[in-house]
């Protein structure tokens, strides 16, 4: 059995919980229009939330003011400051980007009393939560947080990061989403044997296809899958189904970790990395309900 002590060696803190927040429909207040916040205007839209901006006219950078017109349905804008507590009504998530910590920290406390999360630019010790260096492609979002510590350093990660992916793989997690619906759709029972089955067939099939195979997915293509894969509990390979040699590994920046993936330490590391997002994902969801209520 573990000590104390060795589980803390194992499991160090100065982190942050990393998950995607689903934003859809819900109200964000942006306070202040300058550079930062037009940053913050993009993640938001991509986010689907509805956004209020407060700033004067003057302070409003030109490409806030794109997305401003841009976007009407999305974004209501004020020509003014932020007056005070009846600003948070209603709102679900708040973001300062201005140039007055002593005003930043004014409406943090504000958002505390009220239970609202909130993010206040350049104060890492008020935030609830960071910004980070995002690269997206379609479904594919991927996050690198310095923590506060150095933005800068998480900027040059990710154009790292950026330079290693071969473009193609949005698509790809696109075409795998529409399988994964496709076969929902069949077996549309959740959890039990049936939903295990089901996880399991998706694993084998995303282990033994490269990445690049599944952008050529069509509809054709996908009866097959579930026709003979499936209903035959079987993995039937990308040549089976698409009657066509698969992509060159070379070609396919993924093929390395992709067939790496089927080693069973690996495979373990992968699933215990599941659980941990997963059980996290469920940590800050009750945090945030109890916060609310």
């Amino acid at each position: 059995m573990q000590s104390f002590s060795e589980i803390d060696n194992l499991s160090p803190g100065g982190g942050s919980l990393m998950i995607a927040w689903q934003l859809k429909g819900k109200r964000v207040l942006l306070v202040g229009g300058g550079e930062v916040a037009s940053t913050r205007v993009e993640h938001l839209l991509g986010a689907d939330a509805h956004i209020t901006i407060l700033c004067p006219e003057r302070g409003l950078h030109l490409t806030t003011k794109r997305y401003i017109d841009a976007y009407p349905s999305r974004i209501v804008y004020f020509d003014r400051r932020f007056t005070g507590p009846s600003e948070l009504h209603k709102i679900d998530l708040v973001l300062t980007a201005i140039d007055s910590p002593a005003t930043s920290r004014e409406i943090v406390d504000l958002c505390r009393k009220a239970k609202i999360p909130v993010n206040a630019a350049d104060i890492p010790e008020l935030c609830d939560f960071y910004f980070g260096a995002h690269i997206r492609d379609g479904p594919l979002q991927i996050m690198i947080s310095s923590n506060g510590n150095g933005p800068r350093v998480s900027a040059i990660i990710k154009d790292k990061v950026r330079a290693s992916l071969g473009g193609h793989e949005g698509l790809a997690i696109s075409k795998l989403g529409l399988l994964r619906s496709r076969l929902k759709e069949r077996v549309p029972e959740v959890g039990g044997s049936v939903g295990r089955k089901r996880m399991r067939w998706m694993t084998k099939i995303c282990n033994e296809w490269l990445l690049k195979d599944f952008t050529f997915l069509d509809d054709a293509m996908i009866q097959k899958l579930l026709d003979d894969g499936w209903e035959q509990n079987r993995t039937p390979t990308f040549e089976e189904v698409s009657g066509k040699p698969s992509t060159s590994p070379s070609e396919d920046t993924a093929s390395q970790p992709e067939r790496a993936s089927k080693s069973p330490v690996f495979g373990s590391q992968y699933l215990i990395s599941i659980a941990n997002f997963a059980a996290g994902a469920a940590v800050m969801a009750a945090f945030m309900y109890a916060r609310r209520r």
